[in-house]
């Protein structure tokens, strides 16, 4: 832990079932709304494009639509949607949906007062590193996801499809939305399988900033206090999606790691996963943080074991009941058990088309485009070492 340390979290979370009704009473960052959704139909079929728009018109503000949003978003839409702001004349940014429209809605909201390309700004792989000159516009996020928790952080992921690099950038305090509404009636319809892979990418946000070595008092008790909350409720969710109690608390757990990654940070899993994902596009990036994460997490506990005895407690394991020598190896069999006990036991990285010769190329990729999480490991990971648990995670 570190306990030299600053943070700031600027923005307003209103938190529970039907805020959303509350839209129509907020006060807006503006008077013209860009709305980022995704290009599938749950957005409007659900009801809740319409349910805020209609809060937003209430509330004072006009409407434009952008619907194109991958569930691995693109550069091509970030300027695409910036140059919709622009001709619009719109003068804030609402991300409505899944982390992938939240983080467009944030790319987006830069590149509307910013010239150039969006890559030219990125500051890792072959990203410009260009100094973000005017800011961005006011971001509203409304998840109806328990994933990402990037309504409660700064940082968005956008994929460089020329490139193939996938990486996360962010502006503080600039891109951390003005106000969130988690609002957990909003995840009901979220897909039994979806709402797993949701469920562990909030899971690993917070696993992944305990291990940090940027972590601090903060960051600890909402990455444990997370941990505990999706090894318990998520189950329940997967099994029955109209659980308002366990969707109630998967939202919090999911705020909660977006809260983790405003205080500590992701480490190299989040850049491995990455360029799975920028590789196959279609693998959905918790699918890829659970097929990593047996070889990745037993590699770090038995290199620095220290911080995994009380992540072991944090998934009800009685760790204290157990030989010192045995009590940071348990959690990994913890999260064996949650992964079997959402269904994903069987999943593999093969069914999505990734073949173990690609480790070499994947480790580069990680290494170059989202190298800086490697420096926040606890161990220092080599090249052989990262192809290493790349070839680990397959399944034959």
């Amino acid at each position: 832990m570190n306990n030299d340390f600053t943070f700031f979290i600027p923005t307003q979370v209103l938190f529970g079932p039907g805020k959303i009704r509350e839209l129509a009473t907020m006060k807006m960052p503006g008077k013209k709304a860009l709305v980022v959704i995704s290009a599938g139909k749950s957005m409007k079929a659900n009801g809740y494009l319409d349910t805020v728009l209609d809060g937003l018109h209430k509330a004072g503000a006009e409407t434009v639509l952008f619907d194109k949003i991958l569930p691995n978003p693109i550069n091509d839409h970030v300027a695409e949607g910036a140059k919709l702001a622009r001709r619009e004349n719109c003068d804030f940014v609402v991300g409505l949906g899944g982390g992938s429209s939240i983080d467009s809605a944030k790319s987006i909201a830069i590149m509307a007062v910013n010239h150039g390309e969006y890559w030219d700004y990125i500051n890792s792989g072959t990203g410009g590193g260009k100094p973000v000159e005017n800011g961005a516009l006011p971001i509203v996020a409304i998840p109806t996801t328990a994933g990402t928790g990037t309504e409660a952080d700064p940082w968005t992921v956008i994929t460089n499809t020329k490139t193939q690099e996938k990486v996360g950038f962010g502006l503080t305090p600039e891109t951390f939305p003005v106000f969130s509404i988690v609002d957990p009636e909003l995840m009901s319809t979220v897909p039994p399988r979806l709402t797993a892979f949701q469920g562990m990418d909030a899971f690993f946000h917070s696993a992944e900033g305990y291990i940090a070595t940027c972590s601090q008092p903060a960051s600890d008790a909402f990455a444990l206090e997370s941990m505990r909350i999706i090894n318990e409720y998520l189950p329940r969710a997967v099994k029955n999606g109209t659980d308002m109690e366990a969707r109630s608390a998967l939202a919090w757990a999911s705020t909660q790691s977006g809260l983790v990654e405003s205080t500590s940070s992701c480490t190299s899993e989040h850049s491995m996963e990455h360029a799975l994902s920028a590789f196959h596009p279609d693998l959905p990036h918790g699918a890829g943080l659970v097929l990593l994460s047996r070889a990745y997490f037993s590699f770090m506990a038995e290199k620095c074991p220290e911080r995994f005895p009380a992540m072991a407690q944090a998934m009800g394991v009685d760790v204290n009941a157990l030989p010192a020598n045995q009590q940071a190896s348990a959690f990994v069999p913890a999260l064996e058990k949650l992964i079997e006990d959402i269904g994903l036991g069987e999943m593999t990285l093969e069914e999505y088309g990734v073949e173990k010769s690609e480790a070499p190329a994947l480790a580069d990729n990680a290494m170059d485009a989202m190298g800086f999480l490697f420096t926040l490991d606890p161990y220092k990971l080599s090249r052989d070492e990262v192809i290493s648990i790349f070839e680990n995670s397959f399944s034959k």
